[in-house]
């Protein structure tokens, strides 16, 4: 009797130990070979193109309960609204841009943005309306100011000399913008696009643009019920399965997962999201925005090295709030040549930059101002009816003091947001390919995308884009012919 209890037991010690072996297997089989952080433009990019070169074993986390990130519709007052991306910039050159190919083909509702008639429509601080050829002589010197800053950034490419800011080379002009006119036309030329002013932005990253060198200077104004998302929507589906309804069903992605804690060796990563779920891979492709990387959302263990992050905290992360506004009736001009407008006021970037939305959302009563840096984040600190009494001040200026009360307003809020912390990267003074190759380089089995590692195209839709390919090939090179060795260009080439 004792031996045949003996002899149960270790079949049972053998059935046991096969069990563990055979979980351990399955384990092994089903961890992701990628774990992908993000499902805005650049992470459903870089994970699309992975999937393609046959890693399909991957898992997309994402924080928020939506794919898109910063390209984002909401419901203001009847109408879909985009909040962030609004633009397909870049359009009508040699190139053709990626992301107008994709808007024509989802036949998505977009109107070209003619800012040609400003100089009749540039408002005082008080008093209306300058009269159109001292805003013209405004326009006239900013192009002037431009067109210098362009030369000098050229030959400075060309000697390969340090970089200076954009207010530099306009210094060198002796035409530094100060009245409030030159300043509203300086700010709609710069920190309109930019998001910051020319004291910190790089003249060889601001003059020329190659998103306007190489795609066209076209800009195309996204108002479609269906969502600028619907482009990052499109990549999706092409590699994640959906349902009947064409929603994403895809056990491969999961919303609602907060990437607090990144974990490498060299055997592979861990993740783990701030539900306490804890997910294993070979790799993992970071795709949040840099502005999530200098705060620590995301703990990396180990700690990244010292030269990631330099790389990391030299580049600035813009904020750009674009405010919506609705009336009970229209007070503004309408019709052609007038859908932009300025305000100059003594307080550069105090609400300068307007749109009437009359021929995109006809029928609305509505207006967008844009705001970004310093006044964003006042804003954004600020109740929306401080925003609201102060916004139908500066119309009251423009348009007399028996304008209507708005009965709605919507005040994006990237920069408080701790998925994002603020709009897109702007190129500062000093960062030149050296360190977006080093922003882009993968720290062991961490690799990175987002619009912020496109050397070319940082700030765009079309950059994010494009980078999340870029990111994602240097991976499957590693992946499929262990060619792990990421070669970044010298410093000053």
């Amino acid at each position: 009797m004792r031996s045949m209890e003996k002899s149960i037991m270790a079949l049972l010690i053998v059935v046991i130990a096969l069990s563990i072996l055979l979980q351990g297997a399955t384990a092994v089989e089903t961890s992701p070979t990628v774990i992908v952080v993000g499902a805005g433009m650049s992470g459903i990019s870089a994970a699309k193109t992975l999937v393609a070169a046959g890693i399909k074993n991957i898992i997309i986390l994402e924080a928020t309960n939506r794919i898109g990130g910063r390209i984002c519709k909401t419901n203001f007052a009847g109408m879909s609204v985009e909040i962030g991306a609004n633009w397909v910039e870049g359009v009508g050159g040699n190139e053709v841009n990626p992301i107008w190919k994709m808007v024509n083909k989802l036949k998505l509702r977009t109107f070209v943005s003619d800012y040609d008639n400003l100089t009749a429509n540039t408002y005082k601080q008080v008093g209306g309306l300058y009269k159109k050829s001292e805003a013209q002589t405004a326009f006239g010197a900013a192009d002037m100011r431009s067109e210098f800053s362009t030369n000098i950034s050229v030959s400075m490419s060309a000697h390969r000399q340090e970089d200076i800011s954009i207010l530099t080379s306009q210094r060198l002009t002796n035409q530094v913008p100060y009245t409030p006119i030159d300043m509203a036309v300086d700010y709609y030329t710069y920190d309109y696009e930019f998001a910051e002013p020319p004291r910190v932005t790089s003249l060889q990253n601001g003059e020329p643009l190659p998103t306007f060198s190489n795609f066209g200077e076209d800009l195309y104004f996204v108002a479609d019920p269906k969502g600028y998302e619907t482009v990052v929507y499109y990549i999706a589906k092409q590699f994640l399965t959906t349902d009947a309804d064409g929603v994403i069903t895809d056990p491969r992605f999961k919303l609602n997962k907060v990437v607090t804690e990144i974990r490498q060796s060299r055997s592979g990563v861990i993740v783990k999201t701030e539900d306490g779920s804890i997910y294993r891979a070979a790799y993992v492709m970071v795709s949040v925005s840099i502005g999530v990387l200098q705060t620590n959302l995301i703990n990396f263990h180990p700690d990244l090295p010292q030269w990631k992050i330099l790389a990391i905290y030299q580049f600035d992360m813009a904020v750009y709030t674009k405010i919506f506004i609705k009336f009970p009736y229209k007070f503004w001009p309408t019709g052609n040549g007038t859908e932009f407008f300025l305000y100059a006021h003594e307080k550069r970037g105090y609400y300068t930059v307007w749109q009437q939305l009359e021929r995109t959302y006809p029928g609305s009563n509505a207006l967008l101002v844009t705001v970004t840096d310093d006044e964003s984040r006042r804003i954004e600190q600020q109740p929306d009816s401080d925003t609201k009494k102060e916004i139908v001040e500066v119309l009251r200026n423009m348009f007399g003091k028996n304008i209507p009360e708005p009965t709605h307003i919507l005040v994006p809020r990237w920069w408080s947001n701790r998925f994002y912390k603020g709009a897109f990267s702007n190129w500062p003074i000093g960062v030149s390919r050296f360190e977006y190759d080093q922003m882009r380089a993968p720290v062991g089995r961490v690799y990175f995308t987002g619009e912020h590692t496109s050397q070319q195209y940082n700030g765009y839709v079309h950059g994010a884009y494009l980078a999340g390919i870029d990111s994602a090939k240097i991976m499957i090179r590693c992946i499929k012919n262990k060619d792990c060795k990421y070669h970044a260009m010298p410093k000053g080439t």
